[in-house]
């Protein structure tokens, strides 16, 4: 056990050495209800092994989400997590927290949760000195099984406002603890609807760029999302996957993470791309950009059409349909008169196409100011996952030198997936039953005056939409069995994080944002995503239609790679490469069989009619194959 000069946060009536005393009847007490701690200097970097604590006695709730922090800055600055007390623990005794961490530490510190003062009857810490050379960051301590972010601001300053910005330091740690970044930052709120909830969605801004959690984007600007009002907290993944494989040109990133700010837990979130205009994101011309050809004035530009445009310091109305528009980008510190007068009228060049009598003519109408096939991908996620909010929030962008207005990316799906008490049951209500698009119904939510517009487009894309969803459902891996896989990818990764985050916000029971259920347990929460998977899947198909002429796949037995062989119920693969993975789908995209290669001849059964078996070649090669059986 490690002793070293006692510390702590301010306290008037309990001496600090209480809490290292042996003794179940004393405790230190702070002064402070919040931010506050105790710990030890040990004067030299130490290598910590192990924790003890105790509560004290009539108190013992007080250290349930409790956070351990090693430092090697006085003040804490560059403080990382070392472990969490996941619950209650028992009086009269000590419990321990086992540690796996390579860096060495001169302070440690238990550090209590807000609004209830640390109180700690007994504190342990074990380890040894490090020895020269031995401390590193080869691995460092995560919380759960998913990365942490922690985060640490100037004088421990509460975020409470959307558009003033704090100081501070983070700290993220991922890759099972083998990956570090550490960087001062700046953070504010952020968001409409979910600023209001008690778990706080933020935004962070990174001194220097860099790529955190290997994600895409190398740059400064950053999201951590709250998920409040999804139990699942993965719903806006889910999405981001769909929209992936429907092949919109870009689709934010994100990870499930662990979040603490200022020593305190604050719960499982989302961190993700920023949708701005940036390299890896909404990928347009920048103002004084020269690399990229064409007119400065015609792009790029970043606009959204927006129902809290009104609260935003760029924003119009436009003059046709009357729909209130965002402009994200150019900044608001760079904009001109000149550009804000281009992108208005460019806009209602678009408004005027879909509004005249000839408007599908290619060369005259919508077709010829607007990426149809983007408009398509965006509304066919928004109807797959049912989201009430798909046209309330719409974000556009508009390259330099080109005269079509992209659509995306798709944003904000947490109250989706049948998670909105004004459009449950999506499967059940009479729009559904008639085969009538979420997006059409009286249910849906829209941006004013947006209805309008997309509906003259809607009504006219059809055949593109059956095109879409086809290549979507058989050359892009969009089925139930990927989604529903990547589901319980994400539920087996958070499990201990959710128990975490379920324990600080006890909200399993409650209805709560737009939700219309409270299922009790994060697994059924889970369960019943998948259910709606499933369910919604073969209603699309149903709706939208599948055309197998649309696919890329190769025509029945004449593959490069191998031999397809058919007859009744079964098909021979010959030559494909050992170790391959195949798997067979119907043509609703249920998978019937799966196995992998392990000789030259491998025989699969077929159901009957039409199947799609997909190869999966060691070299990462994927190939798809129709092929039908009696």
């Amino acid at each position: 056990m490690l002793s070293g000069t006692y510390i702590s946060s301010p306290t008037s009536s309990s001496d600090p050495a209480y809490a290292f005393d042996n003794d179940f009847s004393t405790f230190f007490a702070s002064d402070e209800r919040s931010n506050t701690w105790i710990g030890l200097d040990l004067g030299t970097p130490h290598i910590i092994s192990r924790l003890g604590f105790s509560p004290r006695q009539g108190y013992a709730n007080r250290m349930r989400l409790g956070i351990f922090e090693g430092a090697n800055n006085e003040d804490f600055s560059d403080a990382i997590p070392l472990s969490i007390i996941p619950s209650t623990p028992s009086e009269g005794r000590n419990s321990y927290l086992r540690v796996d961490c390579s860096r060495a530490f001169r302070y440690v510190r238990y550090v209590g949760p807000n609004d209830c003062r640390c109180n700690v009857s007994e504190l342990l810490f074990y380890g040894h000195k490090a020895k020269d050379g031995e401390s590193n960051d080869t691995h460092l301590t995560t919380l759960t099984s998913i990365p942490v972010v922690s985060i640490r601001t100037e004088g421990g300053k509460e975020v409470t406002s959307r558009h003033t910005w704090i100081n501070g330091n983070v700290t993220i740690i991922w890759n099972d603890g083998a990956s570090i970044l550490e960087d001062s930052l700046r953070i504010r709120g952020r968001g409409n609807a979910s600023w209001s909830f008690p778990k706080k969605p933020y935004r962070i801004k990174l001194n220097h760029k860099a790529r955190p959690l290997d994600l895409r984007a190398k740059t400064n600007d950053w999201t951590l999302i709250n998920n409040y009002g999804d139990k699942t907290l993965m719903r806006n993944l889910i999405a981001f996957n769909i929209a992936e494989r429907l092949g919109m040109k870009w689709t934010p990133q994100g990870r499930l993470v662990d979040v603490i700010v200022n020593g305190e837990y604050q719960g499982t979130y989302q961190f993700c791309d920023q949708v701005e205009v940036q390299k890896k994101r909404v990928d347009v011309a920048k103002v004084g950009d020269e690399d990229v050809p064409g007119d400065p004035l015609t792009g790029g530009y970043f606009i959204e059409l927006d129902a809290y445009s009104s609260g935003e310091p760029v924003n119009f109305t436009s003059s046709v349909y009357g729909m209130p528009v965002t402009v994200k980008y150019p900044d608001e510190d760079e904009i001109t008169t000149e550009q804000l007068d281009y992108i208005k009228s460019y806009l209602a060049k678009l408004e005027n196409a879909v509004k005249s009598k000839d408007y599908t003519n290619e060369e005259t109408g919508y077709p010829a100011f607007m990426d149809v096939h983007s408009f398509v991908q965006h509304f066919l996620t928004g109807e797959l996952a049912g989201n009430t909010d798909t046209y309330y929030s719409v974000y556009m962008s508009k390259e330099r030198g080109d005269s079509r207005f992209v659509f995306g990316p798709v944003w904000d799906f947490d109250i989706a997936f049948d998670n909105d008490n004004r459009t449950h049951s999506i499967l059940s209500r009479n729009y559904a039953q008639y085969k009538q698009f979420l997006c059409l119904s009286g249910s849906a939510s829209y941006a004013a005056n947006v209805y309008n517009f997309v509906l003259r487009i809607i009504n006219t894309t059809a055949e593109l939409r059956t095109e879409e969803w086809s290549r979507a459902r058989y050359d892009r891996g969009l089925t139930p069995d990927t989604i529903i896989a990547y589901i319980d990818s994400l539920a087996s990764v958070a499990n201990k994080s959710q128990q975490l985050n379920f324990t600080r916000w006890p909200i399993l029971n409650t209805m709560l944002h737009q939700n219309f259920q409270a299922l009790g347990s994060y697994a059924k929460e889970v369960d019943y995503l998948k259910k709606y998977i499933n369910n919604r899947f073969a209603w699309m198909d149903s709706k939208v239609g599948i055309d197998m002429q649309y696919t890329g796949m190769e025509s029945e037995r004449v593959v490069p790679q191998g031999t397809i062989l058919t007859a009744p119920g079964m098909a021979r693969l010959e030559g494909f490469p050992e170790g391959s993975l195949v798997d067979i789908h119907d043509v609703t995209g249920r998978m019937t069989f799966s196995t992998s290669v392990t000789d030259f001849a491998t025989d699969v059964p077929l159901t009957h009619g039409v199947s799609v078996i997909t190869v999966r070649q060691p070299d990462g090669t994927v190939s798809s194959y129709k092929v039908s059986s009696r």
